[in-house]
């Protein structure tokens, strides 16, 4: 692949990264907020739910696969292997990367899950999901020369 093609796959992966967080952002800062102040619980339910299945549907569908696919790419382009994790400097910044990677996948699906059943209980998770979605982008940011 071309420097050009090469430089696609990377813009793929944080345009796909842009999505993944700031549609978090965009659910938890803007929308939430004004549904909360605007609207009584019956009616504003239902659009939540409308909401954040659209983004689960945008985000499962199309951006943590464009995320996985272009990482992979990404890294196999940079000859990264498993030895590179356990040394200092872009070994353990892109370690630490991954791991906010996993768990904000992770507290995603059990978040979707949980507010699917409790919705009153889901806003820690939602949270905690925000917060390691926005460390990724700290970690991501310290991994450019």
């Amino acid at each position: 692949m071309t420097v050009d093609g090469w430089s696609l796959v990377r813009f793929l992966h944080v345009l796909a990264a842009i999505g993944w967080v700031g549609g978090q952002l965009t659910l938890s800062g803007v929308m939430l907020p004004v549904l909360r102040k605007e609207l009584d619980p019956a009616s504003r339910g239902p659009l939540v739910r409308k909401a954040a299945t659209r983004f689960a549907l945008l985000a499962n569908v199309v951006l943590l696969p464009t995320s996985l696919v272009t990482g992979l790419a990404l890294l196999a382009h940079r000859h990264v292997s498993w030895d590179i994790f356990f040394g200092a400097g872009y070994g353990r910044l892109l370690l630490i990367k991954l791991t906010f990677v996993t768990v904000s996948v992770v507290l995603a699906g059990v978040h979707g899950i949980i507010a699917t059943k409790h919705p009153g209980s889901a806003r820690p998770l939602g949270i905690a999901g925000l917060v390691s979605s926005l460390l990724i982008v700290v970690f991501a940011t310290a991994l450019v020369p």
